[in-house]
């Protein structure tokens, strides 16, 4: 521990774990007088169940992959609503945007001001986080990402005034999610435990987290998948994603999710399976500088032991696979003549491919994306 890197590490203020703690929402807001609800088309349905007092607005245009013109939209809403209250009602896209309202919708700061880390300078409005999905972690952390369409990329807000009063795992909220979706969530909460594991910043406090949730990804994640109803199975997830929240913090992730981000913001496709798609090789590729650690990493998923580098990726492979996740990218709509253009993308993410235990070439990249297509 004496050689270990100092690390800070934030979390909610609160946290409320198990079925229907949603209703805990709106006694612990107290006697706030308007409250703006972030959600979606579909999670709006739960905005009843939150139990909240006063008034209530809500916001629910957020879609996959949100971008800036859904954020100056949200921000709009709350300027007409003037909350004391944001709620995020919804995966890590409506979290991420909560997180900004929040912030941002007093006018003090814009997205410019503060893009990159630690530039907010505080947060007036209370916010609380009910995730209705298990991937993201974004209840857990204190950063948000919103896609610029014009360059193509992803804008990373990270502070500690983005960290929630309030989060709720309610794996009640989750049993309506499609088998999926499920899946390509939950290989997000892995990945993200996975590659802050396997990080050159890697810490021992958080590899305690990161195991905590890789392992329920492997002990649970099919069984969500089989049967959306098997609550221990949803509430496991829900740690797993908590948890690979609390790793993206003072670790961050690595390669995997910058070869994964030009597939959201150039392709389109949701970021739980875009990270799905290239996990596989990503793992196998880092293996040789993190053999002990990618070996426990493969016991916990069920892989087999003592693995070579091929068999290692077509094991991650056939996992991801087996639980119905499509993982060509050609059957997803990329075209080969994309891929340089991806892998430019991927290899300018610095702030993510630093964190890699190996270095990779932009043609390495490519090669992952040629193994993924």
């Amino acid at each position: 521990m004496s050689s270990a890197p100092v690390i800070t590490l934030h979390q909610p203020k609160r946290l409320l774990v198990g079925a229907g703690t949603i209703g805990e929402v709106g006694p612990w807001a107290g006697d706030v007088s308007s409250t703006l609800v972030i959600a979606t088309p579909i999670t709006v349905g739960f905005v009843d169940r939150l139990k909240l007092p006063g008034k209530i607005s809500v916001f629910d245009a957020i879609p996959g992959e949100p971008e800036i013109a859904t954020l100056d939209a949200a921000l709009a809403a709350a300027r007409a609503a003037k909350p004391d209250l944001v709620v995020g009602l919804g995966g890590g896209s409506v979290m991420d945007v909560a997180k900004l309202v929040a912030a941002l919708w007093d006018g003090e700061q814009t997205l410019a001001d503060v893009a990159g880390p630690n530039k907010v300078t505080g947060r007036k409005t209370r916010l609380a986080q009910v995730a209705t999905t298990a991937g993201t972690g974004s209840e857990a952390g204190i950063r948000s990402l919103i896609t610029d369409p014009v360059k193509g990329s992803k804008i990373a807000v990270e502070s500690p005034h983005l960290i929630a009063d309030l989060a709720v795992l309610d794996p009640e909220l989750t049993y309506s999610v499609p088998p999926a979706v499920t899946a390509a969530t939950g290989v997000d909460a892995m990945a993200h435990c996975v590659e802050a594991f396997t990080n050159r910043r890697a810490h021992p406090m958080i590899d305690g987290f990161a195991r905590m949730g890789f392992h329920l990804v492997g002990k649970f994640l099919a069984r969500a998948v089989k049967d959306g109803s098997d609550r221990e199975a949803r509430e496991g997830l829900m740690l797993a994603s908590y948890y690979g929240g609390i790793c993206l913090g003072p670790v961050n992730t690595a390669a995997g999710h910058a070869i994964a981000y030009p597939l959201g913001t150039l392709l389109h496709l949701p970021h739980g399976l875009a990270n799905a798609i290239v996990f596989p090789h990503v793992l196998a590729f880092n293996q040789p500088v993190m053999r002990d650690k990618t070996a426990e990493v493969a016991e916990a998923l069920g892989l087999g032991k003592n693995l070579s580098q091929a068999d290692l990726s077509s094991a991650a492979h056939g996992f991801c696979a087996d639980l119905g996740i499509q993982m060509s990218l050609a059957k997803h709509g990329a075209a080969e003549a994309d891929l340089p253009r991806f892998a430019a993308d991927a290899h300018a993410i610095r702030r993510l491919m630093d964190n890699n235990p190996v270095d990779m070439s932009v043609n390495d990249v490519l090669g992952i994306y040629r193994a993924s297509f």
